[in-house]
């Protein structure tokens, strides 16, 4: 089995991509955009087709889609990244609808822009399949549709075990929730061929370069300054690593593993066949694609937090993980017990201290930022890209407009409260989650919700 390697997208494609240069010594900039993921490079990409004449540039630490970006799960997803309900406290029910909005039209954004760059990224619009395997799942997962419907994510469908088992069978299913507005996508494929777009453009993405400080209308780097009008932050889970940032959003672990390709008798089996995306009801919850080439790719937390808001070493994974994730896919499909593992890997994804993103843009200092997408970024960095050039024009849109734009969140705890409490979160969901599987009552644990009232969530 290989384990990290960053991931196995990457890895499929041959490696890392060949190397940008990095920055060749100090320069000045109209944009200068911190991180070559998903959120820099739609923002650079936007910005650059909007004002051809604007000089955007591009700071990337390793290499393009070297984050989150390029080893995430593939959920092109409309689900808002955050409680629509604490949006709505904020800035009312419409605003929060009109967000939800907002996602679902980034969906078609995304598929739409590949289609016109010509990347192929291995996309799927087969929707997204959220099951429960105990009745407490199951008293959640109809509460969660209502909600979704609610804030108006159309055609939710719930399904009873028996609709669920016509579209992919999961041994102790007791049913599901069904919605269109998903699509499976290859995250390197994708990344890779949005850094090739940007460059197009005009827009040098120099790699190899870290960022050591950012101050209005300035970045250091060992390679020399970047004086900008503007200076966004895109770092995402890595903010943490920034001086004076590090509180403000926490880099939450996850954790894939993929299996090799199955043959077509056990897709039979299975079913899967309009290759919906996949996920649970359960406090720790998991997530999964088919992949274009017939594997299973599944996620989890894993180990959740390292303390002091350390990043991995290039997605290595422990062990345990592994196996939590293999206890998982054999839970699920007990016919793949024999089902070799080929790769494992994981990242890191940013959470603010409320569990919501945000984007915005100070015009009196020049910087701006977008992340804290709490796993749902593949979508909302597009959302956040256009909305980046919108304020970084200075246009009055209706994204500007949207809740999460400008909005503050105070940081996290100091260590070592930080690490104990998500440590502790997390065990919590757990036993949580055994708990419900033993009891098989509709109840939901108090211990999750407990955990959830004080992390925030």
């Amino acid at each position: 089995m290989r384990n990290g390697e960053v991931s196995f997208w990457h890895t499929q494609l041959g490696g890392p991509p060949e190397p940008r240069v990095p920055l060749p010594g100090p320069i000045e900039t109209d944009v200068c955009v911190i991180g070559a993921g998903f959120t820099g490079l739609w923002t650079a990409y936007y910005l650059k087709r909007a004002a051809p004449e604007l000089r955007v540039v591009v700071l990337e630490r390793r290499f393009a889609g070297y984050g989150a970006s390029g080893r995430n799960g593939g959920w092109l997803t409309s689900a808002i990244a955050g409680s629509a309900a604490r949006y709505a406290e904020a800035a009312g029910e419409q605003a929060t609808m009109f967000l939800q909005q907002a996602m679902i039209a980034s969906v078609h954004e995304v598929i739409s822009v590949a289609a016109k760059e010509k990347i192929d990224a291995d996309i799927v619009r087969g929707g997204v399949l959220t099951v429960a395997t105990s009745p407490a799942q199951w008293a959640r997962l109809q509460a969660a549709t209502e909600q979704e419907t609610r804030w108006g994510q159309r055609n939710c469908l719930l399904l009873n075990a028996e609709q669920l088992a016509a579209r992919i069978r999961i041994a102790g299913t007791v049913g599901g929730m069904y919605h269109p507005n998903c699509a499976r996508i290859h995250p390197a494929k994708l990344v890779r061929g949005l850094a090739e777009a940007v460059t197009a453009l005009g827009v040098p993405i120099y790699e190899d370069t870290p960022v050591t400080s950012i101050a209005p209308h300035r970045v250091s780097t060992p390679h020399g300054e970047v004086r900008a009008r503007f200076v966004l932050r895109a770092t995402e889970g890595f903010t943490a690593g920034l001086p004076g940032l590090r509180r403000q959003w926490l880099p939450m672990n996850s954790s894939m593993i993929v299996t090799e390709p199955l043959p077509e008798q056990v897709w039979a089996e299975i079913g899967w066949a309009r290759r919906e995306v996949l996920g649970d009801e359960a406090h720790a919850y998991m997530y999964a694609q088919r992949t274009a080439d017939d594997r299973i790719a599944i996620g989890g937390r894993g180990v959740p937090y390292k303390y002091g808001s350390r990043t991995d070493a290039d997605g290595q994974t422990s062990v345990r993980t592994v196996a939590a994730l293999r206890d998982i896919l054999i839970r699920f499909w007990p016919a793949l017990t024999e089902t070799r593992i080929e790769h494992a890997w994981s990242g890191v994804l940013a959470v603010p201290r409320d569990w919501c993103a945000t984007v915005g843009l100070d015009h009196t200092t020049g910087l701006g930022w977008a992340g804290g997408y709490v796993g749902h970024g593949v979508t909302t960095t597009n959302l956040a890209g256009r909305t980046l050039r919108d304020l970084v024009l200075g246009n009055d849109t209706e994204l500007t407009g949207l809740p999460w734009v400008n909005r503050r969140v105070r940081g996290w705890e100091p260590e070592p409260l930080r690490w104990l409490g998500v440590q502790a979160i997390y065990a919590a969901y757990r036993t949580a989650d055994r708990r419900e599987t033993r009891a098989g009552t509709p109840k939901s644990s108090v211990i999750a919700r407990v955990a959830d009232r004080i992390s925030g969530h």
